[in-house]
């Protein structure tokens, strides 16, 4: 497993805390407001992060997953869109590693240390709208494709599009500001409202055979399928930073704004038994939530670190275990987004507070993909041995 230069690894976390207390600042009128988080993108821009899990030999940080992901949910007890958008960068970032060649795994490090650019993510493989037609020596790229995160105010588009002569899934990566590309203005749900996950729409755009990574429904070998690893362990840190975030915030009502019920016979709410129990199960579901998550985190640092030596049987473990972190995250998140009106009261509820944001939030993000299908898995494991079969969600 790669040593992690401990002193680094807290700097780039202390640098993430700092900026975690100022975008906190703003948090509560930013999500009423939706739309793109553009002062807070180029704060990250300025703070070297981008670089994170660039290899040192292309002139990044050489961080490992763990220090991404930990960094990834202190923005999230904040401010779980500028989470989300920070974790799909580096997510994105790391597609030419995964898919393309060598020489375009080292193109799209050195490019992005270059010009700094932030990644977004327009893969969403179950919408094949987007169709890749060859014209001559290059191709040209038609379509729509939904749930675009990050993609306003990024500088470079992971997609993915059906290659019109052999039906496959291609990976393509392209500038945003490529012709043709039109990012849209449509994203309005309930939360994650400065994610801008909207669509992009594309017409007519060039696409260079040098931007074509690969194709991704017909993975070759186990590392080919490790990105389905990566991001559903980002979205459980993620889930879990916001029920860390939601407890914190409660936490500091309870201790300054909340009254004593009539009949508790208590001077403090502080003192009440039931607040008391509540706070001892959102503490405990939190630390097992949290176990299981950074005990994730090790084990797809490992695979991670393989590279293309890891097993299938390997692949397979950490999936199991990530989909684990995942299901508990997701139940825990929701109970305790939910629970911590019973702990701070009905003024809680002043929309002035923004408290519904983590539940709102959570609720929204946990629909990525089914967690039926997580336990299903995991049942089959418990019961017949059978790890996960690779697929775009495990």
């Amino acid at each position: 497993m790669q040593l992690i230069d401990t002193k680094e690894s807290q700097r780039y976390l202390d640098i993430a805390k700092s900026l975690a207390e100022e975008f906190a600042q703003t948090a509560v009128a930013r999500d009423a407001k939706g739309g793109t988080p553009k002062h807070e993108r180029d704060r990250l821009r300025e703070s070297n992060l981008l670089k994170l899990i660039i290899p040192k030999e292309y002139g990044g940080l050489g961080e490992s997953w763990i220090t991404v992901l930990q960094i990834t949910r202190e923005f999230a007890k904040v401010d779980s869109s500028i989470a989300h958008v920070f974790s799909y960068h580096h997510l994105g970032v790391v597609i030419p590693h995964i898919f393309g060649s060598d020489e375009q795994k080292q193109r799209y490090y050195l490019e992005t240390i270059r010009h700094n650019w932030f990644w977004c993510n327009a893969l969403n493989p179950l919408d094949k709208r987007n169709i890749l037609t060859p014209e001559n020596n290059y191709f040209r790229l038609n379509g729509v494709k939904s749930f675009c995160s990050g993609s306003h105010d990024s500088d470079i588009l992971p997609i993915t599009a059906i290659h019109q002569e052999t039906g496959e899934l291609m990976i393509l990566v392209i500038p945003t500001s490529r012709s043709g590309v039109t990012v849209n203005h449509d994203w309005d749900n309930m939360g994650q409202r400065q994610t801008d996950s909207g669509s992009v729409t594309f017409e007519n755009v060039l696409v260079y055979p040098e931007e074509i990574l690969g194709v991704r429904n017909k993975p070759s070998k186990p590392f080919t399928t490790i990105r389905a690893c990566l991001t559903q362990l980002n979205l459980a840190n993620i889930y879990l930073g916001i029920a860390q975030g939601a407890f914190e915030a409660a936490k500091t009502y309870t201790l300054t704004n909340t009254k004593p019920w009539l009949t508790s016979g208590v001077e403090s709410a502080t003192k009440d038994p039931y607040i008391l129990e509540h706070y001892g199960t959102i503490w405990t579901d939190l630390q097992t939530a949290k176990c299981l998550v950074e005990q994730a985190g090790e084990l797809l640092q490992a695979a991670w670190d393989e590279e293309w030596s890891l097993t299938a049987a390997q692949r397979g473990e950490c999936a199991l275990l990530i989909a684990t972190a995942k299901v508990v995250a997701t139940r825990v998140g929701l109970d305790i987004t939910n629970r911590i009106f019973e702990v701070m009261g009905a003024r809680a509820t002043n929309t002035k507070y923004g408290f519904d944001r983590y539940w709102r939030n959570l609720r929204t993000f946990t629909l990525h993909d089914p967690v039926d299908y997580k336990i299903r898995d995991i049942g089959n494991w418990a019961l017949n041995n059978e790890l996960p079969e690779p697929n775009f969600y495990s």
